[in-house]
Protein backbone atom coordinates (compact mmCIF):
# COMPACT_ATOMS: atom_id res chain seq x y z
CA UNK A 1 0.00 0.00 0.00
CA UNK A 2 1.39 3.61 -1.19
CA UNK A 3 0.00 6.72 -1.49
CA UNK A 4 0.76 9.56 -4.16
CA UNK A 5 1.89 13.05 -3.60
CA UNK A 6 -1.41 14.45 -4.13
CA UNK A 7 -2.69 12.19 -1.59
CA UNK A 8 -0.03 12.82 1.02
CA UNK A 9 -0.87 16.22 0.87
CA UNK A 10 -4.13 15.49 2.67
CA UNK A 11 -2.96 12.10 4.72
CA UNK A 12 -0.12 14.26 6.84
CA UNK A 13 -2.05 17.18 7.78
CA UNK A 14 -4.74 14.41 8.81
CA UNK A 15 -1.99 12.71 11.10
CA UNK A 16 -0.65 16.23 12.30
CA UNK A 17 -4.09 17.28 13.39
CA UNK A 18 -4.87 14.08 15.07
CA UNK A 19 -2.13 14.56 17.64
CA UNK A 20 0.32 12.06 16.04
CA UNK A 21 3.69 12.26 14.05
CA UNK A 22 3.54 11.04 10.37
CA UNK A 23 6.65 9.06 9.18
CA UNK A 24 7.10 9.81 5.37
CA UNK A 25 8.58 6.74 3.73
CA UNK A 26 9.91 6.36 0.26
CA UNK A 27 12.86 5.68 -1.97
CA UNK A 28 15.30 8.67 -2.24
CA UNK A 29 14.47 11.34 -5.05
CA UNK A 30 10.95 10.38 -4.51
CA UNK A 31 9.86 13.51 -3.13
CA UNK A 32 10.03 13.55 0.29
CA UNK A 33 11.08 17.25 1.06
CA UNK A 34 9.68 18.88 -1.68
CA UNK A 35 5.87 17.13 -0.30
CA UNK A 36 6.95 18.89 3.07
CA UNK A 37 7.77 22.05 2.02
CA UNK A 38 4.43 22.34 0.27
CA UNK A 39 2.76 21.26 3.74
CA UNK A 40 4.17 23.54 5.33
CA UNK A 41 2.72 26.33 2.74
CA UNK A 42 -0.51 24.50 2.66
CA UNK A 43 -0.99 25.28 6.37
CA UNK A 44 0.54 28.07 6.43
CA UNK A 45 3.47 26.76 8.92
CA UNK A 46 7.22 27.88 9.19
CA UNK A 47 9.02 25.04 8.42
CA UNK A 48 12.50 23.95 10.21
CA UNK A 49 14.50 20.67 8.81
CA UNK A 50 17.41 18.53 10.39
CA UNK A 51 19.38 16.33 8.05
CA UNK A 52 19.60 13.32 10.57
CA UNK A 53 22.18 11.60 8.55
CA UNK A 54 24.19 14.44 9.06
CA UNK A 55 23.90 15.28 12.49
CA UNK A 56 26.35 13.60 15.47
CA UNK A 57 25.75 12.51 18.89
CA UNK A 58 25.40 15.40 21.61
CA UNK A 59 24.43 17.76 18.91
CA UNK A 60 21.08 18.68 20.87
CA UNK A 61 21.79 17.58 24.18
CA UNK A 62 25.25 18.38 25.39
CA UNK A 63 25.30 21.43 27.87
CA UNK A 64 27.70 24.28 26.80
CA UNK A 65 29.18 26.77 29.45
CA UNK A 66 28.42 30.52 29.05
CA UNK A 67 30.66 32.34 26.32
CA UNK A 68 32.95 34.74 26.69
CA UNK A 69 34.64 37.24 24.04
CA UNK A 70 37.43 34.77 23.41
CA UNK A 71 34.79 32.22 22.32
CA UNK A 72 33.99 33.46 19.49
CA UNK A 73 36.21 33.70 15.74
CA UNK A 74 35.65 37.76 14.33
CA UNK A 75 35.68 38.22 10.44
CA UNK A 76 35.61 41.32 8.36
CA UNK A 77 32.88 40.23 5.70
CA UNK A 78 31.13 37.05 7.07
CA UNK A 79 30.37 37.51 10.63
CA UNK A 80 31.30 36.09 13.49
CA UNK A 81 31.53 32.07 14.89
CA UNK A 82 31.00 30.69 17.95
CA UNK A 83 34.64 27.93 18.37
CA UNK A 84 33.06 25.16 20.22
CA UNK A 85 32.73 21.52 19.74
CA UNK A 86 29.44 21.24 20.84
CA UNK A 87 26.53 22.85 21.72
CA UNK A 88 22.36 22.40 21.13
CA UNK A 89 21.24 22.64 17.72
CA UNK A 90 20.65 25.78 16.21
CA UNK A 91 17.74 24.64 14.51
CA UNK A 92 16.26 24.23 18.05
CA UNK A 93 17.26 27.57 19.10
CA UNK A 94 15.43 28.78 16.42
CA UNK A 95 12.18 26.80 16.59
CA UNK A 96 12.14 27.90 20.21
CA UNK A 97 12.76 31.68 19.37
CA UNK A 98 10.09 31.52 16.39
CA UNK A 99 7.54 29.97 18.58
CA UNK A 100 7.77 32.72 21.22
CA UNK A 101 7.76 35.60 18.58
CA UNK A 102 4.55 33.84 16.96
CA UNK A 103 2.78 32.00 19.08
CA UNK A 104 -0.34 31.61 16.66
CA UNK A 105 1.45 30.42 13.76
CA UNK A 106 2.16 26.08 13.86
CA UNK A 107 5.76 25.05 13.41
CA UNK A 108 6.67 22.01 11.72
CA UNK A 109 10.53 20.18 12.45
CA UNK A 110 10.93 18.14 9.41
CA UNK A 111 13.33 15.04 10.68
CA UNK A 112 14.63 14.43 7.24
CA UNK A 113 16.63 10.81 6.42
CA UNK A 114 16.04 9.95 10.40
CA UNK A 115 16.91 6.49 10.32
CA UNK A 116 20.22 7.42 8.23
CA UNK A 117 21.65 9.13 10.78
CA UNK A 118 23.92 6.84 13.90
CA UNK A 119 21.72 4.52 16.10
CA UNK A 120 22.94 7.31 18.98
CA UNK A 121 21.83 10.54 17.48
CA UNK A 122 18.59 8.89 16.71
CA UNK A 123 18.16 7.79 20.11
CA UNK A 124 19.14 11.35 21.02
CA UNK A 125 15.97 12.51 18.93
CA UNK A 126 13.53 10.11 20.79
CA UNK A 127 12.64 12.35 23.72
CA UNK A 128 11.74 14.59 20.72
CA UNK A 129 9.72 12.30 18.80
CA UNK A 130 7.86 10.73 21.94
CA UNK A 131 7.77 12.84 24.38
CA UNK A 132 8.73 16.01 22.91
CA UNK A 133 11.32 17.04 25.04
CA UNK A 134 14.52 17.00 25.80
CA UNK A 135 16.33 17.50 29.17
CA UNK A 136 14.51 20.03 31.10
CA UNK A 137 13.41 21.81 27.30
CA UNK A 138 9.69 21.52 25.93
CA UNK A 139 8.41 21.47 22.53
CA UNK A 140 6.11 24.37 22.27
CA UNK A 141 2.48 22.76 21.34
CA UNK A 142 2.71 24.52 18.10
CA UNK A 143 5.59 22.20 17.08
CA UNK A 144 4.91 19.41 14.67
CA UNK A 145 7.16 16.90 14.01
CA UNK A 146 7.35 15.21 10.65
CA UNK A 147 9.64 12.69 9.63
CA UNK A 148 10.69 10.97 6.55
CA UNK A 149 13.24 7.94 6.42
CA UNK A 150 14.28 5.67 3.76
CA UNK A 151 13.25 1.93 3.55
CA UNK A 152 14.76 -0.60 5.32
CA UNK A 153 14.79 -4.39 4.24
CA UNK A 154 12.28 -4.79 8.00
CA UNK A 155 9.67 -2.85 6.17
CA UNK A 156 6.96 -4.74 5.02
CA UNK A 157 6.49 -4.49 1.21
CA UNK A 158 10.66 -3.19 1.46
CA UNK A 159 12.43 -6.85 2.09
CA UNK A 160 15.09 -6.22 -0.86
CA UNK A 161 15.93 -3.00 0.24
CA UNK A 162 19.73 -1.93 0.46
CA UNK A 163 19.90 1.65 1.82
CA UNK A 164 22.88 1.99 4.20
CA UNK A 165 20.44 3.06 7.13
CA UNK A 166 20.32 2.54 10.85
CA UNK A 167 17.34 0.46 11.71
CA UNK A 168 15.07 2.62 13.98
CA UNK A 169 13.51 1.43 17.38
CA UNK A 170 10.55 -0.44 17.98
CA UNK A 171 9.52 2.31 19.65
CA UNK A 172 9.40 4.70 16.57
CA UNK A 173 7.74 2.27 14.48
CA UNK A 174 5.18 1.81 17.03
CA UNK A 175 4.87 6.00 17.91
CA UNK A 176 4.42 7.04 14.46
CA UNK A 177 2.37 6.94 11.79
CA UNK A 178 4.03 5.45 8.50
CA UNK A 179 2.69 6.87 5.33
CA UNK A 180 4.69 5.24 2.48
CA UNK A 181 5.19 7.43 -0.91
CA UNK A 182 5.28 6.05 -4.36
CA UNK A 183 6.02 8.08 -7.53
CA UNK A 184 3.25 8.84 -9.96
CA UNK A 185 3.72 10.60 -12.69
CA UNK A 186 0.45 12.21 -12.85
CA UNK A 187 1.35 13.93 -9.63
CA UNK A 188 4.59 15.04 -10.12
CA UNK A 189 3.93 16.67 -13.94
CA UNK A 190 1.10 18.42 -11.55
CA UNK A 191 3.72 19.81 -9.28
CA UNK A 192 5.88 20.62 -12.27
CA UNK A 193 3.52 22.63 -14.47
CA UNK A 194 2.40 25.28 -11.06
CA UNK A 195 3.52 28.65 -12.36
CA UNK A 196 6.63 30.48 -10.21
CA UNK A 197 8.18 33.83 -10.81
CA UNK A 198 5.51 34.95 -13.15
CA UNK A 199 4.43 32.26 -16.16
CA UNK A 200 7.89 30.11 -15.83
CA UNK A 201 6.75 26.33 -14.60
CA UNK A 202 8.50 25.05 -11.73
CA UNK A 203 10.17 22.45 -14.34
CA UNK A 204 11.41 22.90 -17.96
CA UNK A 205 8.89 22.30 -20.26
CA UNK A 206 11.31 20.21 -22.13
CA UNK A 207 11.14 18.00 -19.17
CA UNK A 208 7.52 17.65 -18.98
CA UNK A 209 7.52 17.28 -22.53
CA UNK A 210 9.67 14.25 -22.67
CA UNK A 211 8.08 12.18 -19.80
CA UNK A 212 4.37 13.06 -20.88
CA UNK A 213 5.85 11.29 -24.32
CA UNK A 214 8.40 8.39 -22.61
CA UNK A 215 6.28 8.08 -18.51
CA UNK A 216 8.56 5.15 -17.80
CA UNK A 217 11.15 7.41 -17.54
CA UNK A 218 10.25 8.68 -14.29
CA UNK A 219 11.27 6.31 -11.68
CA UNK A 220 12.55 5.57 -8.03
CA UNK A 221 13.20 1.52 -8.28
CA UNK A 222 16.87 1.06 -8.91
CA UNK A 223 18.50 0.00 -12.30
CA UNK A 224 20.58 -3.22 -12.65
CA UNK A 225 21.86 -1.21 -15.76
CA UNK A 226 22.92 1.79 -13.93
CA UNK A 227 23.63 2.96 -10.68
CA UNK A 228 22.14 6.42 -11.15
CA UNK A 229 18.20 6.63 -11.34
CA UNK A 230 15.77 9.10 -13.14
CA UNK A 231 13.80 9.95 -9.76
CA UNK A 232 11.73 13.24 -9.60
CA UNK A 233 14.43 15.16 -7.78
CA UNK A 234 17.52 13.98 -10.15
CA UNK A 235 14.58 15.14 -13.22
CA UNK A 236 14.49 18.54 -11.19
CA UNK A 237 18.38 18.88 -11.21
CA UNK A 238 18.54 18.09 -14.86
CA UNK A 239 15.84 21.00 -15.49
CA UNK A 240 18.12 23.10 -13.30
CA UNK A 241 20.92 22.51 -15.80
CA UNK A 242 19.12 22.32 -19.05
CA UNK A 243 17.90 25.93 -17.78
CA UNK A 244 21.82 27.07 -18.14
CA UNK A 245 22.71 25.03 -20.95
CA UNK A 246 19.98 26.76 -22.90
CA UNK A 247 21.62 29.67 -22.55
CA UNK A 248 25.40 28.32 -24.26
CA UNK A 249 25.69 27.97 -28.23
CA UNK A 250 24.06 25.06 -29.72
CA UNK A 251 27.66 23.20 -30.27
CA UNK A 252 28.31 23.71 -27.00
CA UNK A 253 25.01 22.43 -26.03
CA UNK A 254 25.62 19.48 -28.21
CA UNK A 255 29.02 18.50 -26.83
CA UNK A 256 27.92 18.43 -23.29
CA UNK A 257 24.13 17.40 -23.09
CA UNK A 258 25.08 13.34 -22.87
CA UNK A 259 27.05 13.93 -20.31
CA UNK A 260 25.41 16.16 -18.32
CA UNK A 261 21.84 14.42 -18.44
CA UNK A 262 24.08 11.31 -17.96
CA UNK A 263 25.24 12.38 -14.78
CA UNK A 264 21.83 12.54 -12.77
CA UNK A 265 19.52 10.04 -15.38
CA UNK A 266 21.77 7.10 -16.09
CA UNK A 267 23.40 6.77 -19.22
CA UNK A 268 20.53 5.27 -21.47
CA UNK A 269 17.72 8.09 -19.95
CA UNK A 270 20.55 10.54 -19.95
CA UNK A 271 21.46 10.20 -23.65
CA UNK A 272 17.68 9.68 -24.99
CA UNK A 273 16.58 12.96 -23.48
CA UNK A 274 20.18 14.80 -24.58
CA UNK A 275 18.95 13.48 -28.28
CA UNK A 276 15.37 15.09 -27.89
CA UNK A 277 16.82 18.43 -26.76
CA UNK A 278 18.84 18.17 -29.71
CA UNK A 279 15.84 17.69 -32.23
CA UNK A 280 13.05 20.09 -29.82
CA UNK A 281 12.63 23.53 -31.92
CA UNK A 282 12.94 21.71 -34.96
CA UNK A 283 9.33 21.16 -35.73
CA UNK A 284 8.47 19.58 -39.34
CA UNK A 285 5.84 20.75 -41.18
CA UNK A 286 3.84 18.18 -43.49
CA UNK A 287 4.49 21.48 -46.55
CA UNK A 288 8.41 20.48 -45.51
CA UNK A 289 7.72 16.75 -45.48
CA UNK A 290 6.23 16.83 -49.05
CA UNK A 291 9.04 18.40 -50.47
CA UNK A 292 11.37 15.98 -51.08
CA UNK A 293 13.50 13.53 -48.89
CA UNK A 294 13.69 15.40 -45.05
CA UNK A 295 17.23 14.11 -43.71
CA UNK A 296 16.42 15.06 -40.10
CA UNK A 297 13.03 12.65 -40.28
CA UNK A 298 15.03 9.78 -38.62
CA UNK A 299 15.68 12.07 -35.87
CA UNK A 300 12.52 13.44 -35.00
CA UNK A 301 10.53 11.47 -32.01
CA UNK A 302 8.51 8.43 -33.29
CA UNK A 303 5.72 10.20 -31.51
CA UNK A 304 6.27 13.43 -34.14
CA UNK A 305 6.90 10.88 -36.92
CA UNK A 306 3.76 9.06 -36.45
CA UNK A 307 2.11 12.26 -36.42
CA UNK A 308 3.06 13.87 -39.55
CA UNK A 309 2.43 10.58 -41.68
CA UNK A 310 -1.11 10.52 -39.97
CA UNK A 311 -1.72 13.85 -40.83
CA UNK A 312 -0.26 13.40 -44.27
CA UNK A 313 -2.76 10.41 -44.88
CA UNK A 314 -6.12 12.60 -43.89
CA UNK A 315 -5.51 16.04 -44.99
CA UNK A 316 -3.26 14.96 -48.41
CA UNK A 317 -4.54 11.71 -49.67
CA UNK A 318 -4.66 13.45 -52.94
CA UNK A 319 -1.28 13.97 -53.27
CA UNK A 320 -0.62 10.04 -52.94
CA UNK A 321 -2.15 9.70 -56.26
CA UNK A 322 1.10 10.21 -58.51
CA UNK A 323 3.73 7.75 -58.20
CA UNK A 324 6.74 10.46 -57.04
CA UNK A 325 4.47 11.34 -53.94
CA UNK A 326 3.48 7.69 -52.82
CA UNK A 327 7.24 6.83 -53.18
CA UNK A 328 8.25 9.68 -51.02
CA UNK A 329 5.61 8.67 -48.00
CA UNK A 330 6.80 5.08 -48.48
CA UNK A 331 10.68 6.63 -47.98
CA UNK A 332 9.43 8.18 -44.72
CA UNK A 333 7.40 5.02 -43.26
CA UNK A 334 10.41 3.04 -43.80
CA UNK A 335 11.73 4.92 -41.64
CA UNK A 336 9.49 4.44 -38.71
CA UNK A 337 9.22 1.80 -36.07
CA UNK A 338 7.18 -1.79 -36.52
CA UNK A 339 4.03 -0.47 -34.29
CA UNK A 340 4.03 2.92 -36.24
CA UNK A 341 3.91 1.35 -39.68
CA UNK A 342 1.42 -0.93 -38.15
CA UNK A 343 -0.43 2.11 -36.85
CA UNK A 344 -0.55 4.07 -40.26
CA UNK A 345 -0.83 0.86 -42.90
CA UNK A 346 -4.16 0.20 -40.80
CA UNK A 347 -5.26 3.94 -41.28
CA UNK A 348 -4.21 3.54 -45.05
CA UNK A 349 -6.56 0.03 -44.97
CA UNK A 350 -9.66 2.19 -43.66
CA UNK A 351 -9.89 4.41 -46.64
CA UNK A 352 -10.82 2.50 -49.91
CA UNK A 353 -10.32 5.69 -52.16
CA UNK A 354 -6.58 6.22 -50.74
CA UNK A 355 -5.98 2.12 -51.33
CA UNK A 356 -7.44 2.68 -55.22
CA UNK A 357 -4.88 5.53 -55.82
CA UNK A 358 -2.57 3.73 -54.06
CA UNK A 359 -2.82 0.72 -56.61
CA UNK A 360 -2.92 2.98 -59.62
CA UNK A 361 0.07 4.41 -58.29
CA UNK A 362 1.42 0.75 -58.17
CA UNK A 363 0.13 0.19 -61.59
CA UNK A 364 2.36 2.48 -62.88
CA UNK A 365 5.51 0.84 -62.10
CA UNK A 366 6.19 2.64 -58.60
CA UNK A 367 7.64 -0.18 -56.67
CA UNK A 368 7.78 1.62 -53.12
CA UNK A 369 4.15 1.16 -53.47
CA UNK A 370 4.49 -2.23 -54.11
CA UNK A 371 6.20 -2.27 -50.72
CA UNK A 372 3.10 -0.96 -48.89
CA UNK A 373 0.68 -2.97 -50.73
CA UNK A 374 2.66 -6.28 -49.11
CA UNK A 375 2.51 -4.59 -45.73
CA UNK A 376 -1.20 -4.11 -46.00
CA UNK A 377 -1.54 -7.65 -47.39
CA UNK A 378 0.53 -8.69 -43.85
CA UNK A 379 -1.83 -6.94 -41.82
CA UNK A 380 -4.86 -8.62 -43.88
CA UNK A 381 -3.38 -11.73 -43.34
CA UNK A 382 -2.72 -11.42 -39.24
CA UNK A 383 -6.16 -10.06 -38.64
CA UNK A 384 -7.80 -13.03 -40.43
CA UNK A 385 -6.09 -15.33 -38.13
Amino acid sequence: MALTYQQLLTAVPLVIRAGNVPNIVGEAGVGKSALVADIAHQMGAKLFTTVVSLSEKGDLAIPVPPLTSESFVETKQYGRLANIQFGYSETLVQIIKYAEAHPDQPIIWFLDEFNRGPQAVQSELMNLVLQRQINSLLLPTQVHIVIAENPDNTMTGFEHSDYGVAIGDAAIKDRTVRLVMATSLDDWLKWAKQKVNGNRSRINPLVISYLEEYPQRLSSQPSYDSDLVPTPRAWERVSRNLDQLEQLEKDQQKALAPDLFSGDLGVEVGVSFAEYVQVHGQEVTLTELMKGPLATFDQLSEEHQVTLLNQWIKDGPQTLTTGKTAALFIHYLKQVSADGQYALTRTIGDQPNLLTSLYRAAQNGVHAVTDLYQQLAAIATREDR
